[in-house]
């Protein structure tokens, strides 16, 4: 694909982390943070939509505090509270001077895994875009700590680190591009850091598991990392949005990004036409329970589109609820697709193995003949 046509996007999302956002002696960079606003603020008087999606609070407080580290709940939550007045502060007063209106946002993994509090925040979010208002979201560490708390151990989060988060923005929000400014050039072909001769790869045509492969752990100061990039890509891209990884502290990497430089890694789009309803299931919940099937329902699901039938499920693992969003694993104990559950995890336990015929004469009631039916289950 052409880089005019690649940059050539209405909806915009820009996802900045936290080693772009600051410099090297670990300070907030406010020329870069200032060139990033200006560039935007460029954008949006062309008559973009756009969207930040950023870091950066836990290591405002962090400094303000003069810590050495974050480790700990309470700590962590605290320079969240701290710093995120000051962040929000320095995009407030940035746009102004562009006269251009910002908004702040924080989230939590429920504010995407309820379903109405989900389209809540869709229908606010698009209200702003469509009023010209720049929406800056970033987590709300303050009291989230869902990816932190023992009791959660089991559970599949929706989002623990600002990378996927960008990516469910992006994907829910219909966006036509998704740029992720960090503090590397792209995606390589090996690790550039033990790899000295190792390429940028420019283009990517699907983000496929050799590809995911290549991915690394956390970056310093931050929670993501390559790995976390890769699954916003394969995410973004799926619902066809385009992606580009690029290194955020390249001078003016915006302005050289739209003016169609050749910065970064892009990752073309695929566009399998789910519906909202199925990205919601698929992408944006937090999945506690679990249902494992044999091969054959397995195969019903993914090959012909079929419910998935009692007879088919082998294992029920963990509690929960009727219309929870729940886990659906293949006979390897490997995560293949989720669904909409029609009945608890009990009822479900009691009726293993049988035919829906037998439903009613098992539970002394009868929802429906499927465990989960077909319109309500998305294929990973």
């Amino acid at each position: 694909m052409k880089r005019e046509d690649f940059i050539n996007a209405k909806r915009i999302v820009f996802k900045f982390g936290t080693n772009v956002l600051r410099g090297d002696d670990g300070n907030v960079s406010l020329p870069r943070i200032y060139s990033f606003i200006e560039d935007v603020a460029a954008l949006v008087h062309q008559g973009k939509e756009v969207i930040i999606v950023t870091s950066g609070a836990v290591g405002m407080g962090k400094k303000r505090l003069n810590l050495e580290s974050t480790e700990g709940t309470a700590l962590k939550q605290a320079c969240a509270a701290i710093g995120q007045s000051k962040l929000m502060s320095i995009y407030e007063n940035g746009f102004d001077t562009y006269n251009v209106v910002a908004a702040q946002i924080l989230l939590t993994e429920d504010d995407f895994s309820l379903r109405k509090r989900y389209l809540s925040l869709r229908t606010t979010l698009n209200k702003l875009l469509e009023l010209g208002v720049t929406p800056i979201i970033n987590q709300n560490d303050t009291v989230s700590t869902i990816e932190l708390d023992e009791m959660y151990a089991d559970m599949q989060v929706c989002f623990s680190d600002n990378d996927k988060l960008s990516a469910l923005v992006a994907s829910e929000l219909d966006a036509d591009l998704l740029v992720i400014l960090s503090d590397v050039n792209g995606l390589y072909d090996k690790n550039p850091k033990t790899n000295p001769d190792a390429k940028i790869i420019k283009e990517v045509k699907e983000v496929t598991d050799e590809i995911c492969s290549l991915g690394s752990g956390a970056s310093d100061g931050g929670r993501g990392g390559m790995a976390t990039k890769l699954e916003a890509a394969r995410m973004v891209t799926r619902f066809g949005g385009k992606v580009l990884i690029a290194n955020g502290k390249e001078p003016f990497i915006i302005k050289k990004i739209f003016s169609g430089e050749e910065y970064g890694t892009m990752f073309l789009p695929q566009n399998e036409g789910l519906s909202d309803k199925k990205r919601w299931i698929g992408y944006a919940t937090n999945i506690i329970g679990k249902i494992r099937v044999n091969n054959g329902a397995k195969n019903a699901l993914v090959q012909n589109e079929k419910s998935l039938l009692p007879i088919g499920v082998v294992d029920v693992i963990n509690e929960f609820k009727k219309g929870d969003v729940i886990s659906i694993l293949d006979e390897k104990g490997i995560e293949f697709a989720r669904g909409i559950v029609n009945y608890d995890s009990e009822a479900c336990k009691k009726v293993i193995g049988s035919h829906s015929n037998d439903i009613l004469k098992i539970l002394g009631f009868k929802n429906y003949d499927a465990i989960i039916t077909r319109d309500n289950i998305t294929i990973l």
